[in-house]
């Protein structure tokens, strides 16, 4: 069997799957990879099913050693992914199938736009699977960050042979102020006409986001006056959320967010665009768009 033994990472490298849906009711999280649409596509360019395991890479800096030969796809944020072996050096981009030697060392370079990169290896990766799920979800305490030293099994390859593509073309990261659609509600009626019009933002991404969610530092949504001493008993939350705490700064929940929540959610952010969040790194600016709702301001 092959493996993947981790010589270093940048920022947290997290094992990945498409997550563990259906399980809020034991305060689970659905967790998974952030951008699905991503992880699937590494997986499809090397011969996977779309489900397989693959690594969330956040602001590059991985160093994999291959254990047998393996072919791996970086899909996400542009990055250069280079092949060393014996003194040679081979530099490849995302979107394609990279054939990695037994021995060799594969390094992802830091992103040159976005946050995050997904790495699909042929077979996926063979890690323990707790409740049903390879995704590491920190929150729930399920799984932990492969680091330095570690060693990642991978599975054996399916008898499909992996599809012969040079390159596919991938969708950018944003490049200016990342707009997220969003749905008004279940709360909004807890904030008056001045702060629904300020939600529009722009916003910025503070340094404290994490896959639990993002941190969105601006202008703070004052309640309406009959609420501001109010309580909100806890209600279901999920991906998209956005959520305003007691400082007034809004939080937008991503996959390994809480199941639930006491403070007021004032919107949704559209599922389809959800993936873009995952591009947003400290000190980008985001603005909410509503699209839909009873009180678009």
């Amino acid at each position: 069997m092959s493996a993947l033994h981790v010589v270093a990472t940048g920022a947290p490298v997290l094992v990945q799957d498409l997550g563990r849906p259906g399980l809020a009711g034991l305060g689970v999280a659905e967790s998974g990879a952030l951008d699905p649409g991503a992880l699937r596509l590494a997986n499809r360019l090397v011969g996977n099913p779309e489900d397989a395991a693959g690594l969330e890479v956040t602001l590059g800096g991985l160093v994999l050693r291959a254990e047998g030969e393996v072919l791996l796809a970086v899909t996400g944020a542009p990055l250069a992914v280079t092949v060393v072996r014996d003194g040679t050096r081979r530099t490849h981009g995302v979107g394609a199938a990279v054939a990695v030697p037994d021995g060799a060392e594969v390094a992802l370079g830091a992103p040159a736009r976005g946050l995050r990169s997904w790495v699909g290896v042929r077979g996926g990766l063979a890690t323990a699977r707790p409740l049903g799920s390879a995704s590491v979800d920190l929150l729930a305490g399920l799984g932990s960050p492969p680091g330095p030293g570690s060693v990642l099994p991978v599975g054996p390859a399916p008898e499909e042979a992996a599809p012969a593509l040079d390159q596919v073309p991938l969708p950018a990261p944003p490049d200016g102020d990342l707009e997220l659609r969003v749905v008004l509600g279940p709360r909004d009626d807890w904030f008056g006409p001045d702060a629904l019009a300020a939600l529009r933002g722009p916003w910025t991404v503070d340094a404290r986001s994490n896959r639990v969610g993002i941190r969105l530092e601006g202008p703070e949504l004052v309640r309406r006056a009959e609420r501001l001493d109010a309580e909100l008993p806890s209600e279901g939350t999920v991906a998209g959320a956005v959520q305003v705490a007691a400082t007034g700064r809004p939080v937008l929940f991503l996959a390994d967010h809480p199941v639930t929540g006491g403070y007021p959610v004032v919107a949704c952010v559209v599922v389809d665009d959800l993936p873009l969040a995952a591009q947003a790194a400290p000190g980008h600016r985001v603005r909410f768009r509503p699209v839909r709702g009873p009180r678009l301001p």
